[in-house]
């Protein structure tokens, strides 16, 4: 009797973990580290880590002199606070990578979220052509055009 309710007990967890996992696709833990907030959603959305690998956090965060156009140099220690976190709750920090991983091959450094293979494949079938040219969306970057809790980490479209 004890081992059949350990059992029951485990297939519970396990059930409870992929559900989760399954439902919660859409949301990735928001950005929680003050320094990370102000710095990089000073000049727009701070993404969750979640939606690039370790080594592109970490040519982004090399490469902030010309950061998309735009010199966003930081002092070295905030710099390495920052990708220290980033890294660390990257989409390859843990055993679980997640839909941003999926197609992103190990020869592959993405600098740009929008560029994923996840991403990609996403809004390519979700979202008409069109809606990227209308004022408020303005960029494909602009995350909370279409998902207003973004920031929060849900992407839900509900």
């Amino acid at each position: 009797m004890l081992r059949t309710c350990k059992l029951s007990i485990t297939t519970m967890i396990l059930f409870f973990l992929i559900t989760s996992v399954a439902l919660g696709d859409e949301r990735y833990s928001p950005i929680r580290d003050k320094t990370v907030l102000q710095e990089c959603g000073g000049c727009h959305m701070a993404f969750q880590s979640k939606m690039l690998p370790k080594r592109s956090w970490a040519k982004i965060l090399n490469g902030l002199s010309d950061h998309f156009g735009e010199d966003a140099t930081l002092e070295s220690d905030t710099k390495n606070h920052i990708q220290t976190y980033l890294q660390n709750n990257a989409a390859d920090a843990g055993w679980w990578g997640g839909k941003f991983m999926r197609g992103i091959k190990e020869h592959m450094t993405p600098l740009r979220i929008t560029e994923t293979p996840h991403w990609v494949r996403e809004h390519n079938e979700e979202v008409p052509q069109w809606a990227w040219s209308d004022p408020k969306v303005a960029s494909k970057a602009n995350c909370v055009a279409c998902h207003p809790r973004a920031n929060r980490g849900d992407y839900d479209d509900d």
